[in-house]
């Protein structure tokens, strides 16, 4: 594992304002992770389970169970700016699933309860494979004796709950897979692997043996149609809805977002210690890491990247203050990827999401004039 601790901070020009050089130098050494230290650890966190994939694919692929696909870093520590202490990283990776041969997943909307975000439920159905170029048995056209007589056993009956693909099972079935497949995995050699409860991911926490520690949080998900949106096995909300919900995430669309503007910005962009000196700001506060988040990609896309060069960086953390303050007075932060003129090209959004009417992230403010007060009282302390 290459450990690049030293950060671009180290290497600033000398003609830097000394006060604010210092303040940068107090927040870089005592706050942040390095951007070199993150994305190294994401690389090994990557490969590593890339391997761990190559064997699900040998074990599994004459099988019912879900296709896996290679993994995709969502989050603030693959996106380059976690604003955790080192020992409190967590590497979060999308794994896309895809039906096996027999099968189809069709979304259906679940219109239960009242989760801010869209909520999904996946309808598995059985798909004609007599004609296919596979030595496969028909689960539609072949008898049940014949299917029990080859031990043909079926995703509908193991995976799903009633016709629905089931988060909790899926869980269960694959945190079973990785404690059964470690020792086949080359990293085996350098790490432990412990795999912590969790009833909608797989959460693993790997250690070396010079006692450092490695968390992993695998996340499931199904793509909508060809876009970057996917439904999550994991919601970002406390309460956890039912097994077979599925919640919309943007988060690979985020992570997409963050990768483009590291291509166009100049060398040495501020943007991500910004956003990381603000959450620091916001810690312990009732305001949401999202909401800042937003705050920030919607001023990546108002403010020339070339003004978001190192020099810059307490006129963009000062700019990103006022405008989330600007927000919480008008009680409206739209959300980033409903009706933006503005989105890159390469994010690829379902149809719906253009002309839709953008989200309000600050909805809850705006039906509780009690609250609004209370979160800029709050702000203004901050």
């Amino acid at each position: 594992e290459v450990d690049n601790s030293r950060d671009s901070e180290s290497e600033e020009s000398e003609e830097e304002n000394p006060a604010e050089m210092n303040m940068i130098w107090i927040f870089s050494r005592r706050f942040q992770l390095s951007v070199p230290k993150l994305a190294s650890r994401r690389r090994v966190v990557q490969e590593l389970l890339s391997d761990l994939l190559q064997v699900s694919h040998r074990l599994f692929s004459d099988s019912f169970f879900p296709v896996l696909e290679p993994v995709i870093g969502v989050g603030s520590a693959c996106e380059g700016w976690s604003p955790h202490k080192e020992e409190d990283v967590v590497y979060c990776m999308f794994v896309p699933l895809k039906p096996p041969p027999g099968y189809a997943f069709h979304l259906e909307p679940d219109t239960t309860g009242d989760m801010p975000q869209m909520r999904m439920r996946i309808r598995v159905e059985l798909v004609c494979t007599c004609t296919g170029e596979q030595n496969m048995l028909c689960f539609l056209h072949h008898s049940e004796e014949e299917l029990k007589r080859n031990r043909v056993a079926s995703l509908l009956h193991t995976l799903c709950t009633g016709p629905y693909l089931d988060v909790e099972k899926i869980a269960l079935w694959f945190q079973t897979f990785v404690i059964s497949a470690w020792s086949v995995v080359p990293q085996s050699h350098h790490y432990n692997v412990q795999v912590l409860p969790s009833s909608r991911s797989c959460k693993m926490k790997l250690t070396k043996a010079s006692r450092r520690n490695l968390f992993v949080e695998m996340i499931f998900c199904v793509r909508q149609g060809d876009s970057d949106i996917f439904l999550s096995s994991q919601p970002t909300e406390a309460r956890l809805p039912p097994s077979t919900t599925w919640v919309e995430s943007y988060a690979v669309a985020e992570a997409k977002f963050f990768s483009h503007v590291a291509r166009q910005a100049p060398p040495r962009s501020c943007h991500l210690k910004c956003l990381r000196l603000c959450a620091r700001l916001l810690e312990g506060s009732s305001f949401s890491i999202y909401a800042l988040k937003t705050t920030v990609m919607h001023l990546l896309t108002l403010i020339p990247l070339s003004e978001w060069q190192h020099g810059y960086l307490l006129l963009r953390v000062d700019d990103t203050m006022r405008y989330l303050r600007c927000c919480l007075e008008e009680k409206h932060l739209k959300h980033f990827f409903f009706g933006n003129e503005d989105m890159p090209e390469e994010i690829s959004l379902p149809p719906a999401f253009q002309g839709a009417q953008p989200l309000n992230l600050f909805q809850h403010l705006a039906q509780d004039p009690a609250a609004q007060a209370e979160a800029i009282q709050e702000f203004d302390k901050l």
